[in-house]
């Protein structure tokens, strides 16, 4: 009878933890995932760390791996953060992801630029991104599971980017990085990541540039999707058939998942940092806290996303929100500095919001 209670209280816990968290729900499907902070993976934010606890088995750090904080000067790597990140995704058993290697943006400039403000040659540039990917990922092998090794390459229209690294490089400097961290680390998982991939040219765009590195035998595991959405936009079945071009080139991740509910000074979805707008009050209309009727939009729109995905699961690698509560979130500055955004999962208290409960109430349907 011991045993018999013991069997009957295990199953018990196992169905409580599906019903209350995101990650046992899904572990079925793919891996919930957030971006983390400093201060999270460094155990002071006990509100998001309850959270994360509970519902993250995939971390992504938000800034710390990026150009401009891990390697500031030519000859100074830091490391500090970059080590906490780690050791805190091997404490938590989480799939630990490396973002970014090669991006246009938060990289200082003197990568790209000699002390007198000329440009580098090619070769010049091609030794330091070899220098930094290799060093950076070799530190982290076989600790770090996957990494963004390109971040934003492309254009909305599915050309390249005119960024330093495609005027200095070329059009290759793309799969010259993707070989430097294959060198670097042949066992992690190689990610092209960027943002708007519902745009149909920018999803064939990316299809092509990844396709056209596996057909020279270089080996990219998948694409990184950027979910930075709205609450109507993108359209549901542009989100759909990108998932479907992408299917055939490997794993999908969904990486920076949050749905905007404020308005945007311009029609365009994107997420490019650079831009930015002035301030007004008719752009933060929630700033006492957002309306019932909003929010029932919001979680409409997440059951949408996540009907998708669990549909695609077989081909869909992780699911990463962009943040652990509304008030990590980027989008409280941008495009518009000073605004309260609501774009997450769980409220600036740490509290599951109703969509939580939407997504998880999926799973039991399978």
């Amino acid at each position: 009878f011991l045993l018999i209670g013991l069997i009957v209280m295990a199953a018990c816990t196992s169905t409580h933890q599906k019903e209350d968290s995101l990650k046992h729900a899904f572990a079925d499907d793919f891996f919930i995932g957030a971006a983390l902070n400093t201060r999270q993976y460094q155990g002071k934010d006990e509100r998001a760390l309850k959270v994360i606890e509970q519902h993250i088995n995939a971390i992504t750090p938000e800034n710390d791996m990026k150009w401009e904080k891990i390697h500031p000067q030519k000859e100074a790597f830091f490391f500090d953060d970059a080590d906490a990140y780690v050791a805190f995704g091997e404490e938590h058993d989480q799939y630990i992801l490396g973002h970014t290697l090669v991006w246009h943006s938060q990289t200082p400039e003197w990568v790209f630029k000699h002390a007198d403000g000329s440009l580098l040659s090619r070769d010049e540039l091609l030794a330091r991104m070899e220098h930094h990917i290799k060093t950076i990922v070799g530190r982290y092998k076989g600790r770090v599971d996957g990494w963004d090794v390109v971040n934003e390459a492309l254009n909305d229209d599915g050309t390249m980017r005119e960024s330093y690294w495609y005027q200095i490089i070329g059009d290759d400097f793309v799969a010259k990085a993707f070989q430097f961290a294959n060198e670097a680390d042949p066992e992690a998982d190689l990610f092209y990541n960027d943002y708007s991939m519902n745009i149909p040219e920018k999803a064939d765009g990316a299809v092509a540039l990844v396709k056209g590195m596996q057909e020279q035998g270089i080996r990219v595991t998948g694409v990184g999707m950027q979910g930075h959405y709205g609450l109507f936009n993108p359209p549901i079945e542009e989100f759909e058939n990108s998932i479907i071009k992408f299917k055939a080139l490997g794993d999908i991740a969904i990486t920076e998942l949050d749905i905007d509910v404020l308005p945007l000074p311009w029609d365009n979805q994107g997420a490019d940092v650079n831009l930015s707008a002035e301030y007004s009050e008719g752009m933060n209309p929630y700033a006492e806290g957002l309306p019932d009727s909003v929010q029932a939009i919001q979680t409409q729109r997440y059951k949408e996303l996540f009907e998708v995905m669990l549909k695609h699961a077989d081909a869909i690698h992780r699911v990463t929100f962009w943040g652990v509560t509304d008030g990590d979130s980027w989008k409280n500055g941008w495009p518009i500095a000073g605004r309260t955004n609501y774009p997450l999962l769980f409220d600036r208290k740490g509290n599951p919001k109703p969509a939580v409960e939407t997504i998880i109430e999926l799973t039991k349907a399978e």
